[in-house]
């Protein structure tokens, strides 16, 4: 008997007709294999039994390990570069009016439920960022957590927002101001979150006829940086007898039943079922204050004081005929250069360009943290990592202390080091390798599974299917690794 009989229940009523070979994704953000592979293999049973009878192993996340454009890059098969979406903001152009945030408008390429409509496959696609707003297939789609509120147009097609109200109840798109120290709110909206899209998630299998069939839950990744130091001994701010100590074990045993049901329900012995996440997570120890760094260096210059107090970065006067380099905040750093005849008021001549950028890259990889040690810091030349730079890139991709640091992009902090993030609490940030198991693949070796990759993802689901990968997919199907 199969894990899958084994976890059937009785009641079949709802199951669809039988359609061939489906595949279901379930996608936890910000799942790190440390956890679902080890430290809490004994409580989640039913994950555990789909990686310890199928294939399994870390998956190697892109870089930077960014939820926005993460997923895109799994489905699509390709880098940021490609894509053009470098994070969850990103420059519309070379003018100094700052981000915009990355939406599913800002994706040309073609996603695996993009190909499978093509050849008449029906899909389901539930809160894969970025997804709103929400794009045709043929199928159903609902937006992500970008979706601003409950009042927007957030599925394909539009009537299916009454019917899912109607059917199956409030959808939460995500856990509306979570950089809080209200430890318990966090903790009680990631499981009104969860049990708000299993049970859409239920219905629409129900009801909607499907072949694929992916979902992303995003508890494990407000979770992670809302409660990381209380159950992470190496966090520095980690106290051993916390109240939260327990707290996010409990949630992965609650979001294990969850997936559980839905197994149990709607995946028979012609469903393949892949769990995968984004990236992971680890303690952060702190934050560099990149533009407090930039001033002091001097590549950075304000017109006048900069004023008392945290201020962000776009509420200072910068002195654009004096500065050279300024950054943005984040998981990791992004630093731009005010180039002539590409910014509106460049002052680094191109023929210095490489030049410049070279020098910093020492400077930024020779950094020290606040007690003199090497922090091991990365500057990256995005057209040197990715295949080929869309949009407009930074001119520096950073990655600060390993990602046990983020940058942080306002200032007034009195100092390069900060211990409180200046946009909310936040105790992680996100690791290089998220979680990758596949169960009951036509011809897969099960067990520990190494050298996989985020963007695999795309060219194994499509194998399944016996179809071939997007042109120019930079993955390899996990079956023929």
């Amino acid at each position: 008997m199969g894990l899958f009989d084994k976890l059937k229940k009785k009641d079949d009523a709802a199951r669809p007709s039988k359609r061939g070979r489906k595949v279901m994704v379930i996608g936890l953000d910000c799942a790190p294999p440390e956890h679902i592979f080890d430290e809490y293999a004994d409580d989640i049973p039913n994950l555990t039994k789909l990686w310890q009878n199928g294939m399994y192993g870390p998956l190697e996340s892109i870089t930077p390990p960014i939820t926005v454009p993460a997923w895109m890059c799994m489905m699509t098969s390709k880098d940021p570069g490609t894509l053009g979406i470098y994070g969850f903001r990103n420059r519309k152009d070379h003018t100094y009016e700052g981000l915009e945030f990355a939406t599913s408008l800002k994706v040309k390429e073609l996603t695996v439920w993009d190909i499978l409509s093509e050849q008449g496959k029906d899909c389901i696609v539930m809160s894969v960022p970025p997804s709103y707003p929400p794009k045709p297939l043929n199928g159903v789609q609902i937006g992500c957590f970008l979706t601003p509120n409950d009042e927007a147009e957030y599925t394909f097609p539009k009537e299916l927002k009454t019917e899912l109200k109607g059917a199956a109840g409030e959808y939460i798109f995500d856990i509306r101001n979570f950089r809080t120290d209200d430890t318990q709110y966090i903790l009680d909206e990631a499981y009104r979150m969860t049990e708000s899209k299993f049970r859409n998630a239920d219905w629409l299998l129900a009801n909607k006829p499907w072949d694929f069939f992916m979902m992303v839950e995003m508890g494990p990744d407000r979770l992670n940086h809302g409660i990381w130091s209380f159950i992470d001994p190496n966090h520095p701010r980690y106290q051993p007898d916390n109240p939260y100590k327990g707290s996010l074990r409990e949630y992965y045993r609650f979001l294990d039943g969850k997936i559980g049901e839905l197994l149990a329900r709607h995946a028979d012995d012609e469903t393949t079922v892949l769990v995968v996440s984004d990236h992971g997570a680890k303690a952060m120890v702190g934050g560099v204050c990149f533009n407090e760094w930039l001033r002091q260096e001097g590549y950075l210059s304000f017109e006048g004081a900069v004023p008392d107090g945290i201020t962000p970065v776009n509420k200072v006067p910068i002195d654009w005929s004096k500065t050279k380099a300024w950054g943005d905040g984040g998981y990791y750093g992004r630093l731009f250069l005010n180039v002539e005849g590409r910014e509106p008021n460049g002052t680094i001549p191109k023929d210095q360009y490489d030049a410049l950028r070279d020098e910093l890259v020492a400077k930024i990889e020779a950094m020290v943290d606040h007690e003199g040690n090497p922090m091991g810091n990365k500057a990256l030349k995005p057209e040197e990592i990715y295949g080929t730079t869309n949009g407009v890139a930074p001119d520096l991709i950073v990655i600060f202390g390993g990602l046990r640091w983020r940058s942080v992009g306002s200032l007034g902090h009195g100092s390069v080091y900060a211990f409180e993030n200046d946009t909310g609490p936040d105790e992680a940030n996100h690791a290089e390798f998220g979680i990758f198991v596949m169960h009951n693949a036509p011809g897969q070796q099960n067990g520990r599974k190494e050298g996989l990759h985020l963007w695999d993802v795309h060219s194994t689901i499509l194998d399944l299917f016996g179809l071939d990968p997007a042109p120019g997919a930079l993955g390899t199907s996990a079956l023929k690794k």
